[in-house]
């Protein structure tokens, strides 16, 4: 047999033989099945995206997915009412040295500003002492210049006469109504300065650069400058103390008294309601005063929650009023608390309970801070701020027993 027949003899009897590595022949045939699918893939791939593409270029473009924030933002809407926590913290504030030992006097040391006026009383016995007068450098002063007697009404009943509407808003100015005058004094000099008045004179508050001070039956309003005075249509108990910075109606007829607001607010007593009044001294289109009520809304509130009657001073601040009063929450009444509520509107928008084993009228609103915190009492002995649209309730100071007023708003 030649060499080339044997050759062709051999290789057709390999051809029916299975290959010797059978695992590499199969990762082999699955290559190419692979490359030959994915070859097919990308064609219709490319197939698809041709016709997609000018799908896509006849619609009409979709909008824009809804912006998402990695965090959720604050809830502009707080808990109309709220509670203080079990545990107070006291982060520190200037008000905090209302309680340290007189430092100076003030006729040998007069305040830029004070920050406040303290009257203590010895929560035993019911003895007042000096007044007291902390400036913004965070020396105590005595107030050595004057020493107010107690107020008195027509039946004979008295109070210290330190009310907390005496300091005005700006720090530089403190009065104290007395029995037929008013004592006013310069905290930036210790000038002492006495209108007579006609009454058993109560009660004090500043309103603006006027000077409001009344008894049950009159309210005077008082330019602390020269004396003059004029009577006013409104309630020395309810009357609240207006924002220093609103809006005020020059009175063309009496330039030399300056700016005043022509509005002044009382809310009161029982059952609550909210009494606007406006005056014109004859430069108001009708002249005269102008009165207006309306009641106290809470239909804001959760049901079960109301005002039952208000005490203290009202303090403003823009559209808000703050008042302490005793309320009801729930099944729970004769609570006490704060309102705070809108003066245009009468709706009372967040309520603060304190509770009832406290002493009687113990949370009497201060004022407003700039930061739009409400500082108040809360006896026995302490200060409390409070941010009704942060639901933040901190302390201000302890055992600080008798009368404060502040230089608050």
């Amino acid at each position: 047999m030649k060499e080339e027949e044997l050759t062709r003899l051999l290789t057709l009897a390999a051809e029916d033989v299975r290959p010797a590595q059978p695992a590499t022949a199969g990762w082999e045939r699955a290559r190419r099945v692979r490359r030959t699918r994915r070859a097919a893939g990308a064609g219709a791939l490319a197939v698809a995206l041709l016709a997609g593409g000018t799908a896509i270029a006849l619609r009409p473009a979709d909008p824009p997915p809804p912006a998402t924030s990695a965090t959720p933002s604050p809830t502009r809407h707080p808990a109309p009412v709220q509670t203080p926590p079990a545990e107070l913290s006291y982060p520190g504030d200037p008000l905090g040295r209302l309680g340290d030992p007189v430092g100076a006097t003030l006729s040998a040391k007069p305040v830029r500003r004070a920050l406040a006026l303290h009257q203590p009383v010895d929560p035993q016995t019911g003895t007042e002492g000096r007044i007291r007068v902390l400036g913004d450098d965070g020396i105590v002063r005595d107030l050595d210049v004057v020493t107010p007697a107690r107020t008195r009404d027509a039946e004979g009943n008295e109070a210290v006469p330190l009310k907390t509407g005496s300091l005005s808003r700006d720090g530089r100015t403190a009065a104290f109504a007395q029995t037929d005058e008013v004592v006013v004094v310069d905290l930036t000099t210790a000038a002492v300065r006495r209108f007579p008045l006609k009454g058993y004179l109560e009660h004090v508050l500043w309103s603006g650069d006027r000077l409001l001070v009344g008894d049950d039956a009159t309210t005077y309003e008082v330019d602390p400058r020269t004396g003059a005075a004029r009577k006013l249509p409104v309630s020395p108990w309810n009357v609240v103390t207006p924002d220093p910075a609103a809006p005020d109606l020059r009175d063309p007829a009496d330039p030399g008294r300056g700016d005043r607001p022509n509005v002044l607010l009382e809310l009161g007593g029982t059952p609550p309601s909210l009494t606007r009044i406006e005056w014109g001294d004859g430069t108001h289109p009708g002249g005269g005063t102008h009165r207006g009520s309306g009641p106290v809304d809470v239909r804001a509130l959760p049901p079960g929650n109301l005002v039952e009657e208000f005490y203290g001073r009202g303090w403003q601040r823009g559209d808000l009023v703050a008042r302490a009063g005793w309320i009801t929450t729930g099944n729970t009444g004769s609570l006490e608390g704060v309102a705070v509520l809108n003066a245009r509107t009468g709706v009372v928008t967040h309520l603060l309970v304190l509770g009832r084993d406290r002493w009687k009228g113990c949370c009497e609103v201060l004022g407003w801070d700039r930061d739009g915190a409400v500082l108040l009492r809360h006896n026995p002995g302490g200060l409390l701020r409070w941010r009704p649209d942060t639901v933040e309730v901190t302390g201000v100071t302890r055992n600080l027993y008798g009368a404060v007023s502040l230089a608050a708003g």
